[in-house]
Protein backbone atom coordinates (compact mmCIF):
# COMPACT_ATOMS: atom_id res chain seq x y z
CA UNK A 1 0.00 0.00 0.00
CA UNK A 2 2.89 2.00 0.91
CA UNK A 3 4.17 1.71 -2.65
CA UNK A 4 0.75 2.38 -4.42
CA UNK A 5 0.23 5.66 -2.35
CA UNK A 6 4.06 6.72 -3.51
CA UNK A 7 3.22 6.96 -6.96
CA UNK A 8 0.18 8.97 -6.32
CA UNK A 9 1.95 11.22 -4.67
CA UNK A 10 5.17 11.24 -7.52
CA UNK A 11 2.12 12.31 -9.68
CA UNK A 12 0.99 15.22 -8.22
CA UNK A 13 4.80 16.28 -6.91
CA UNK A 14 5.57 15.97 -10.74
CA UNK A 15 3.16 18.51 -11.51
CA UNK A 16 5.51 21.07 -9.60
CA UNK A 17 8.82 19.63 -10.82
CA UNK A 18 8.35 19.59 -14.34
CA UNK A 19 6.87 23.69 -13.68
CA UNK A 20 4.07 22.85 -15.32
CA UNK A 21 1.45 23.73 -12.37
CA UNK A 22 3.26 27.17 -12.18
CA UNK A 23 2.46 28.09 -15.57
CA UNK A 24 -0.51 30.46 -15.42
CA UNK A 25 -3.75 29.09 -16.90
CA UNK A 26 -3.58 30.67 -20.18
CA UNK A 27 -0.15 29.60 -20.79
CA UNK A 28 -1.43 25.93 -20.52
CA UNK A 29 -4.30 26.67 -22.67
CA UNK A 30 -1.39 27.31 -25.18
CA UNK A 31 -0.04 23.99 -25.15
CA UNK A 32 -0.45 21.73 -28.00
CA UNK A 33 -1.94 19.36 -25.40
CA UNK A 34 -4.38 21.86 -23.91
CA UNK A 35 -7.01 18.89 -24.69
CA UNK A 36 -5.55 16.11 -23.09
CA UNK A 37 -4.45 18.00 -20.64
CA UNK A 38 -7.47 19.12 -19.03
CA UNK A 39 -8.56 15.15 -19.14
CA UNK A 40 -5.46 13.96 -16.99
CA UNK A 41 -6.06 17.08 -14.96
CA UNK A 42 -9.75 16.33 -13.90
CA UNK A 43 -8.75 12.85 -13.20
CA UNK A 44 -5.87 13.84 -11.07
CA UNK A 45 -8.01 16.16 -9.40
CA UNK A 46 -10.91 13.72 -8.59
CA UNK A 47 -8.70 10.53 -7.91
CA UNK A 48 -5.46 11.49 -6.97
CA UNK A 49 -4.82 15.20 -5.54
CA UNK A 50 -4.60 14.86 -1.50
CA UNK A 51 -6.04 11.61 -1.39
CA UNK A 52 -2.49 9.65 -2.17
CA UNK A 53 -0.82 11.89 0.41
CA UNK A 54 -3.74 10.84 2.87
CA UNK A 55 -3.07 7.15 2.27
CA UNK A 56 0.63 7.61 2.47
CA UNK A 57 0.38 9.73 6.02
CA UNK A 58 -2.23 7.18 7.34
CA UNK A 59 0.24 4.91 6.92
CA UNK A 60 3.30 7.03 8.61
CA UNK A 61 0.79 7.32 11.66
CA UNK A 62 0.54 3.59 11.92
CA UNK A 63 4.23 2.92 11.52
CA UNK A 64 4.87 5.60 14.12
CA UNK A 65 2.02 4.13 16.54
CA UNK A 66 4.16 0.59 16.06
CA UNK A 67 7.16 2.71 17.51
CA UNK A 68 5.63 4.14 19.98
CA UNK A 69 3.80 1.03 21.55
CA UNK A 70 7.38 0.53 22.89
CA UNK A 71 6.92 2.10 26.86
CA UNK A 72 9.87 2.06 27.85
CA UNK A 73 12.51 5.08 27.99
CA UNK A 74 15.18 4.21 26.15
CA UNK A 75 12.04 3.35 22.84
CA UNK A 76 11.02 6.74 23.50
CA UNK A 77 14.57 8.11 23.09
CA UNK A 78 15.36 6.11 20.23
CA UNK A 79 11.78 7.41 18.96
CA UNK A 80 12.93 10.57 19.06
CA UNK A 81 16.17 10.42 17.96
CA UNK A 82 14.11 8.67 15.10
CA UNK A 83 12.25 11.65 14.25
CA UNK A 84 15.13 14.08 14.51
CA UNK A 85 17.57 12.08 11.64
CA UNK A 86 14.00 13.00 9.83
CA UNK A 87 13.36 16.29 10.12
CA UNK A 88 17.33 16.43 9.05
CA UNK A 89 16.77 14.53 6.00
CA UNK A 90 13.45 16.31 4.94
CA UNK A 91 15.45 19.99 5.65
CA UNK A 92 18.18 19.16 3.37
CA UNK A 93 15.77 17.93 0.93
CA UNK A 94 13.54 20.32 1.26
CA UNK A 95 16.01 23.65 0.82
CA UNK A 96 19.22 21.91 -1.30
CA UNK A 97 16.87 19.60 -3.61
CA UNK A 98 13.26 20.44 -3.71
CA UNK A 99 10.98 22.88 -1.93
CA UNK A 100 8.19 20.57 -1.85
CA UNK A 101 9.65 18.83 1.00
CA UNK A 102 7.28 16.54 2.97
CA UNK A 103 9.38 14.75 5.51
CA UNK A 104 10.31 17.71 7.50
CA UNK A 105 6.45 17.95 8.93
CA UNK A 106 6.35 14.86 8.74
CA UNK A 107 9.03 14.43 11.54
CA UNK A 108 7.17 17.17 13.52
CA UNK A 109 4.80 16.15 13.76
CA UNK A 110 5.51 11.96 14.19
CA UNK A 111 7.22 14.54 17.58
CA UNK A 112 2.94 15.75 18.53
CA UNK A 113 1.77 12.15 18.67
CA UNK A 114 3.80 11.70 21.62
CA UNK A 115 1.58 13.48 23.91
CA UNK A 116 -1.18 10.87 22.47
CA UNK A 117 0.57 7.82 23.17
CA UNK A 118 -1.86 6.82 26.25
CA UNK A 119 -5.25 7.88 24.30
CA UNK A 120 -8.32 5.80 23.79
CA UNK A 121 -9.70 5.13 20.63
CA UNK A 122 -12.29 7.65 20.61
CA UNK A 123 -9.42 10.66 21.61
CA UNK A 124 -7.44 9.28 18.65
CA UNK A 125 -10.39 9.64 16.34
CA UNK A 126 -12.16 12.48 17.24
CA UNK A 127 -9.14 14.41 17.52
CA UNK A 128 -7.59 13.12 14.10
CA UNK A 129 -10.87 14.64 12.59
CA UNK A 130 -11.03 17.66 14.58
CA UNK A 131 -7.21 18.34 13.42
CA UNK A 132 -8.36 17.17 10.09
CA UNK A 133 -11.12 18.62 9.38
CA UNK A 134 -12.86 21.35 12.29
CA UNK A 135 -9.94 23.03 13.47
CA UNK A 136 -8.03 24.56 10.35
CA UNK A 137 -11.50 26.55 9.14
CA UNK A 138 -11.94 27.84 12.13
CA UNK A 139 -8.57 29.22 12.87
CA UNK A 140 -8.50 30.40 9.33
CA UNK A 141 -10.25 34.28 10.08
CA UNK A 142 -7.58 34.81 12.39
CA UNK A 143 -4.42 33.65 10.25
CA UNK A 144 -5.48 35.20 7.39
CA UNK A 145 -4.63 39.06 7.96
CA UNK A 146 -1.47 37.67 9.44
CA UNK A 147 -0.59 36.24 5.62
CA UNK A 148 -0.96 39.49 4.05
CA UNK A 149 2.72 40.59 4.21
CA UNK A 150 3.44 37.22 1.97
CA UNK A 151 4.04 37.28 -1.87
CA UNK A 152 0.70 36.16 -3.34
CA UNK A 153 0.85 32.40 -5.16
CA UNK A 154 0.83 33.70 -8.55
CA UNK A 155 3.45 36.44 -7.96
CA UNK A 156 5.83 33.52 -6.74
CA UNK A 157 5.13 30.85 -9.00
CA UNK A 158 5.94 33.58 -11.86
CA UNK A 159 9.20 34.05 -9.88
CA UNK A 160 9.86 29.94 -9.59
CA UNK A 161 8.77 29.18 -13.30
CA UNK A 162 11.62 31.96 -14.55
CA UNK A 163 14.38 31.07 -11.86
CA UNK A 164 13.92 26.76 -11.76
CA UNK A 165 13.75 26.98 -15.68
CA UNK A 166 17.43 29.09 -15.79
CA UNK A 167 20.25 27.15 -15.93
CA UNK A 168 22.13 29.00 -13.10
CA UNK A 169 22.60 26.60 -9.58
CA UNK A 170 22.20 29.86 -7.71
CA UNK A 171 19.56 31.05 -9.15
CA UNK A 172 17.89 27.82 -9.21
CA UNK A 173 19.48 27.27 -4.94
CA UNK A 174 18.20 30.77 -3.53
CA UNK A 175 14.72 30.18 -5.25
CA UNK A 176 14.32 26.48 -4.06
CA UNK A 177 15.20 28.20 -0.69
CA UNK A 178 12.72 30.71 -0.71
CA UNK A 179 10.11 28.97 -2.46
CA UNK A 180 10.17 25.97 0.66
CA UNK A 181 10.18 29.17 3.54
CA UNK A 182 7.38 30.68 1.99
CA UNK A 183 5.44 26.97 1.41
CA UNK A 184 5.85 26.17 4.87
CA UNK A 185 4.77 29.52 6.62
CA UNK A 186 1.53 30.40 4.27
CA UNK A 187 0.41 26.72 3.99
CA UNK A 188 0.05 26.59 7.61
CA UNK A 189 -2.65 23.92 7.99
CA UNK A 190 -0.51 21.57 6.76
CA UNK A 191 0.68 20.49 10.34
CA UNK A 192 -2.89 19.65 11.58
CA UNK A 193 -3.88 18.21 7.85
CA UNK A 194 -0.44 15.74 8.45
CA UNK A 195 -1.59 15.09 12.52
CA UNK A 196 -4.94 14.80 11.54
CA UNK A 197 -4.27 11.82 9.37
CA UNK A 198 -1.42 10.37 11.89
CA UNK A 199 -3.90 10.04 14.78
CA UNK A 200 -5.93 8.27 12.91
CA UNK A 201 -3.28 6.04 11.29
CA UNK A 202 -2.29 5.24 14.96
CA UNK A 203 -5.81 4.22 15.38
CA UNK A 204 -5.74 2.42 12.56
CA UNK A 205 -2.34 0.60 13.96
CA UNK A 206 -3.76 0.36 17.73
CA UNK A 207 -6.58 -1.55 16.96
CA UNK A 208 -4.56 -3.93 14.02
CA UNK A 209 -6.64 -2.66 11.24
CA UNK A 210 -4.22 -3.36 8.59
CA UNK A 211 -1.74 -5.90 10.56
CA UNK A 212 -4.42 -8.34 10.91
CA UNK A 213 -7.17 -7.64 8.26
CA UNK A 214 -9.11 -10.53 8.02
CA UNK A 215 -9.80 -10.30 11.54
CA UNK A 216 -11.63 -7.12 10.86
CA UNK A 217 -12.80 -7.78 7.04
CA UNK A 218 -16.40 -6.51 8.06
CA UNK A 219 -15.38 -3.00 9.50
CA UNK A 220 -12.84 -2.59 6.84
CA UNK A 221 -16.30 -2.64 4.42
CA UNK A 222 -17.97 -0.72 6.47
CA UNK A 223 -15.13 2.50 6.02
CA UNK A 224 -14.61 1.47 2.60
CA UNK A 225 -18.17 2.22 1.69
CA UNK A 226 -19.43 4.58 4.27
CA UNK A 227 -16.08 6.71 3.23
CA UNK A 228 -16.60 6.24 -0.71
CA UNK A 229 -20.43 7.36 0.13
CA UNK A 230 -19.20 10.64 2.23
CA UNK A 231 -16.13 11.29 -0.21
CA UNK A 232 -18.32 11.57 -3.28
CA UNK A 233 -21.00 13.62 -1.58
CA UNK A 234 -18.18 15.91 -0.80
CA UNK A 235 -16.84 16.15 -3.86
CA UNK A 236 -20.14 16.90 -5.68
CA UNK A 237 -20.82 19.06 -3.10
CA UNK A 238 -17.50 21.13 -4.00
CA UNK A 239 -17.94 21.31 -7.89
CA UNK A 240 -21.52 23.21 -7.46
CA UNK A 241 -20.86 24.91 -4.59
CA UNK A 242 -21.24 28.07 -6.69
CA UNK A 243 -25.14 26.86 -7.24
CA UNK A 244 -25.74 25.92 -4.34
CA UNK A 245 -24.85 28.88 -2.86
CA UNK A 246 -26.82 30.97 -5.44
CA UNK A 247 -30.43 28.51 -4.67
CA UNK A 248 -29.49 28.65 -0.87
CA UNK A 249 -28.15 32.17 0.60
CA UNK A 250 -27.43 30.84 3.96
CA UNK A 251 -24.36 29.00 2.74
CA UNK A 252 -22.67 32.75 1.76
CA UNK A 253 -22.90 33.49 5.93
CA UNK A 254 -20.17 32.43 8.02
CA UNK A 255 -21.51 29.57 9.57
CA UNK A 256 -22.86 28.29 5.66
CA UNK A 257 -18.56 29.32 4.78
CA UNK A 258 -17.50 27.59 7.25
CA UNK A 259 -19.61 24.36 6.79
CA UNK A 260 -18.54 24.72 3.23
CA UNK A 261 -14.98 24.45 4.12
CA UNK A 262 -15.36 21.66 6.10
CA UNK A 263 -17.54 20.00 3.16
CA UNK A 264 -14.09 20.63 0.85
CA UNK A 265 -11.21 19.14 3.30
CA UNK A 266 -13.49 16.31 3.89
CA UNK A 267 -13.82 15.08 0.46
CA UNK A 268 -9.75 13.98 -0.04
CA UNK A 269 -9.64 12.66 3.91
CA UNK A 270 -12.96 10.18 2.88
CA UNK A 271 -11.84 9.24 -0.27
CA UNK A 272 -8.12 8.80 0.17
CA UNK A 273 -9.72 6.06 3.66
CA UNK A 274 -11.79 4.34 0.97
CA UNK A 275 -8.53 3.76 -1.36
CA UNK A 276 -6.80 2.50 1.50
CA UNK A 277 -9.44 0.35 2.89
CA UNK A 278 -10.67 -0.88 -1.22
CA UNK A 279 -6.78 -1.78 -1.28
CA UNK A 280 -6.60 -3.94 1.50
CA UNK A 281 -10.06 -5.67 0.76
CA UNK A 282 -8.46 -6.16 -3.06
CA UNK A 283 -5.37 -7.51 -1.12
CA UNK A 284 -7.16 -10.26 0.35
CA UNK A 285 -8.21 -11.98 -2.48
CA UNK A 286 -5.73 -14.44 -3.41
CA UNK A 287 -5.76 -13.56 -7.16
CA UNK A 288 -5.02 -9.84 -6.83
CA UNK A 289 -2.27 -10.09 -4.20
CA UNK A 290 -0.07 -12.12 -6.69
CA UNK A 291 0.10 -8.58 -8.57
CA UNK A 292 -0.17 -6.16 -5.63
CA UNK A 293 2.37 -7.93 -3.35
CA UNK A 294 4.78 -6.40 -6.15
CA UNK A 295 4.55 -2.67 -4.93
CA UNK A 296 6.37 -4.03 -1.68
CA UNK A 297 9.81 -3.75 -2.48
CA UNK A 298 9.08 0.22 -3.99
CA UNK A 299 6.78 0.60 -0.64
CA UNK A 300 9.83 -0.77 1.87
CA UNK A 301 12.53 1.75 -0.10
CA UNK A 302 9.86 4.76 0.14
CA UNK A 303 12.18 7.00 1.55
CA UNK A 304 14.78 6.15 -0.78
CA UNK A 305 12.30 6.16 -3.95
CA UNK A 306 10.66 9.77 -2.85
CA UNK A 307 13.79 11.41 -2.72
CA UNK A 308 15.41 9.94 -5.80
CA UNK A 309 11.48 11.10 -7.36
CA UNK A 310 12.17 14.57 -6.15
CA UNK A 311 15.97 14.33 -7.68
CA UNK A 312 15.15 13.19 -10.80
CA UNK A 313 12.73 15.47 -11.50
CA UNK A 314 14.57 17.84 -11.00
CA UNK A 315 17.38 16.45 -13.20
CA UNK A 316 14.81 16.57 -16.09
CA UNK A 317 12.23 19.51 -16.15
CA UNK A 318 15.10 22.12 -14.36
CA UNK A 319 17.12 24.22 -16.18
CA UNK A 320 20.05 23.29 -14.05
CA UNK A 321 19.49 19.56 -16.01
CA UNK A 322 18.14 18.73 -18.93
CA UNK A 323 15.63 21.67 -19.63
CA UNK A 324 12.52 19.94 -20.51
CA UNK A 325 10.26 21.72 -18.62
CA UNK A 326 6.74 22.02 -18.83
CA UNK A 327 6.57 22.64 -22.78
CA UNK A 328 4.98 19.27 -23.70
CA UNK A 329 2.30 19.46 -21.18
CA UNK A 330 0.41 17.38 -18.08
CA UNK A 331 0.04 14.54 -20.60
CA UNK A 332 3.97 13.87 -21.01
CA UNK A 333 4.58 14.91 -17.28
CA UNK A 334 2.33 11.91 -16.35
CA UNK A 335 3.71 9.33 -18.89
CA UNK A 336 7.09 9.99 -17.48
CA UNK A 337 5.67 9.49 -13.94
CA UNK A 338 4.67 6.27 -15.26
CA UNK A 339 7.91 5.12 -16.35
CA UNK A 340 10.06 6.89 -13.75
CA UNK A 341 7.94 4.92 -11.24
CA UNK A 342 7.96 1.41 -13.46
CA UNK A 343 11.71 1.54 -13.19
CA UNK A 344 12.17 2.38 -9.35
CA UNK A 345 9.73 -0.61 -8.78
CA UNK A 346 12.04 -2.59 -10.68
CA UNK A 347 15.12 -1.45 -9.24
CA UNK A 348 13.82 -1.52 -5.73
CA UNK A 349 13.17 -5.57 -6.31
CA UNK A 350 16.50 -6.21 -7.46
CA UNK A 351 18.13 -3.92 -4.45
CA UNK A 352 16.28 -5.76 -1.81
CA UNK A 353 17.40 -8.89 -3.57
CA UNK A 354 20.66 -8.12 -2.02
CA UNK A 355 20.05 -5.32 0.75
CA UNK A 356 18.16 -5.71 3.63
CA UNK A 357 17.60 -1.96 3.42
CA UNK A 358 17.16 0.63 1.24
CA UNK A 359 20.35 3.32 0.93
CA UNK A 360 18.44 6.18 2.91
CA UNK A 361 16.42 3.98 5.42
CA UNK A 362 20.10 2.19 6.22
CA UNK A 363 21.34 5.98 6.82
CA UNK A 364 17.97 6.72 8.91
CA UNK A 365 18.51 3.47 10.78
CA UNK A 366 22.23 3.77 11.43
CA UNK A 367 22.12 7.35 12.71
CA UNK A 368 18.98 6.56 14.51
CA UNK A 369 20.89 3.73 16.62
CA UNK A 370 24.26 4.71 16.64
CA UNK A 371 25.46 1.61 14.65
CA UNK A 372 25.99 0.35 11.22
CA UNK A 373 23.45 -2.45 10.46
CA UNK A 374 24.41 -5.54 8.42
CA UNK A 375 23.68 -4.36 4.85
CA UNK A 376 23.69 -6.85 2.13
CA UNK A 377 21.81 -10.15 2.45
CA UNK A 378 23.47 -13.63 1.84
CA UNK A 379 19.98 -15.26 1.17
CA UNK A 380 19.13 -13.66 -2.35
CA UNK A 381 15.18 -13.09 -1.15
CA UNK A 382 12.71 -10.21 -0.13
CA UNK A 383 12.25 -10.17 3.54
CA UNK A 384 8.09 -10.31 3.08
CA UNK A 385 7.84 -11.03 -0.36
CA UNK A 386 5.01 -13.87 0.52
CA UNK A 387 3.52 -11.75 3.43
CA UNK A 388 -0.14 -12.37 4.60
CA UNK A 389 -1.37 -9.09 5.07
CA UNK A 390 -1.16 -5.80 2.93
CA UNK A 391 1.11 -3.33 4.79
CA UNK A 392 3.10 -6.38 6.77
CA UNK A 393 6.61 -5.25 4.77
CA UNK A 394 5.75 -1.66 5.31
CA UNK A 395 5.74 -2.51 9.17
CA UNK A 396 8.41 -4.57 9.09
CA UNK A 397 10.85 -1.88 7.76
CA UNK A 398 9.64 0.40 10.96
CA UNK A 399 10.11 -2.34 13.05
CA UNK A 400 13.71 -2.71 12.49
Amino acid sequence: MRGFALFGVFLVNLTYLSLYAFLPEEQQEHLITAGSDRVVAALMTWLVDIKAITVFSLLFGLGFALQMERTDTASTRRYVRRMLVLAVIGAIHGWFIWWGDILLTYAVVGLLLLPFRHASARMLIGSGLVCALLLPPLLLPWIRPLMQGFPRSNDVYAQALQAFGADSWSVALFQNIFTAQWARTTNWALLLFVLGRFLLGYWAGRVGLLQHPRQHHKLLWRLFLGSLVVGLWAMLVEAFQADLRAEFPLLNSELGRYVTRVIQRTAPLAVGIAWACGFVLLYLLPSAQRWLSKLAPVGRMALTNYLLQSIVGVALFYGIGLGVGPRYGLIAVTLVGVMVFSLQAIASYWWLRRFHFGPVEWLWRSLTYGLRPAWRKTGGHIDGEASSSAVSSAIEMENR
